[in-house]
């Protein structure tokens, strides 16, 4: 079993309360447009016309050539984190989406990046987890490249 991970919440208050991204400036304020913004907490979209913040965001714990860096949305306001097992209602608005399976040092496990339907999103993030050499699976936009959750193994 699979289990999507959002960001945590001591990060996305910090981000909210004017701490720094990962390129070490304070988040943009935005109002958001709709459905093509899609907050990384509660990974649900951003209602239109509501604040959202614009950051860059390294899901990595260390620097190093693999740690991407990359916008991301979060709402403004509060909003609970996702804790669902479930597909998160933003892995639902794209046809396809970019899967990258990561070994326990952060390093992409070669051979594992794909453009999956979203439909197989969940069936190929759990064939990558069956390896015992893959630690977890990020998910990016297939069109932008933009981190959106990470897969892990469920506990």
């Amino acid at each position: 079993m699979i289990r999507f991970e959002a960001l945590p919440t001591d990060l996305v208050q910090a981000l909210r309360t004017g701490g720094l991204d990962a390129n070490g400036q304070p988040a943009e304020r935005a109002i958001s447009d709709g459905p093509g913004n899609p907050c990384r907490h509660c990974l649900d979209f951003i209602p239109e016309g509501a604040a959202m913040l614009i950051c860059a965001h390294r899901p990595f714990a260390h620097l190093h050539p693999y740690a991407e860096t990359g916008p991301i949305f979060l709402c403004a306001d509060d909003c609970p984190r996702f804790e669902g097992r479930g597909l998160p209602p933003v892995l639902t608005s794209s046809p396809d989406y970019l899967l990258k399976g990561y070994r326990a040092d952060e390093r992409i496990y070669y051979g594992t990046g794909k453009v999956v339907p979203a439909q197989e999103l969940a069936g190929y993030a759990e064939t990558l987890l069956g390896d015992p050499d893959v630690a977890f699976v990020d998910v990016r936009s297939a069109r932008n490249n933009c981190f959106q959750a990470r897969i892990c193994r469920a506990t």
